[in-house]
């Protein structure tokens, strides 16, 4: 039988395969961590979105009702508990502006631009429609107006992020979501029809 010299032990350490798989695993397994992070804390924002509007939703229907102004600190607590099952840490402001009708949401007040530079100002005449005052790019009165008129109910929500994926990317490790929808208050009574006063841009 033929024997066979012993192979030295440097060539046996470089011919050696094994623990290949640890030091693959360990390139890999920082990137394939922070994907996994990342598709967590993205899956998290979408489902507290998701949670935040239905709550939005049920509490803007709730607000329609005549009884809504009365009703606004329960309406309004009710979606706090929903948002703070959520995350406990979670900062809420709530916002409420009324409107005449739907095509006024989030419109600015009319004016007149005598000069045409697409800005209100040197004594040119405006519909003061909130009654503020002052001209205004949101002719929305703040709270829940009359009846018929147009709601814009927004939440606002800031909360820490559920997982530590923004100090390794350097996102800020708060997340801030917001929702908001806009319904039509019930006719309980006649809607108001006083025209605006008038007001001069400063």
């Amino acid at each position: 039988m033929k024997q066979y010299p012993p192979v030295p032990a440097i060539q046996r350490l470089l011919r050696d395969r094994s623990g290949t798989s640890l030091v693959e695993f360990a390139l890999v397994a920082p990137t394939l961590l922070l994907v996994i992070m990342g598709i967590f804390d993205v899956s998290y924002t979408m489902y507290t979105a998701t949670q935040l509007q239905g709550a939005v939703q049920k509490a803007a229907r709730d607000s329609t009702l005549e009884d809504g102004s009365t009703n606004m600190v329960a309406i309004d607590a009710r979606v706090t508990t929903a948002v703070h099952e959520l995350s406990s840490t979670a900062d809420i402001t709530f916002d409420r502006k009324s409107y005449s009708n739907f095509s006024n949401v989030a419109q600015p007040e009319d004016w007149t631009d005598s000069d045409g530079n697409g800005v209100c100002d040197d004594g040119e005449a405006f519909e003061d429609v909130n009654d503020n005052g002052s001209w205004d790019a949101d002719m929305g009165a703040s709270g829940l107006g009359g009846a018929r008129d147009a709601v814009l109910y927004t939440v606002t929500i800031e909360y820490d992020r559920a997982f530590p994926l923004g100090k390794m990317i350097g996102l800020p490790p708060r997340q801030q979501t917001v929702a908001s929808t806009v319904l039509r208050n019930q006719p309980w009574t006649t809607q108001s029809t006083a025209p605006p006063t008038v007001g001069s841009c400063t």
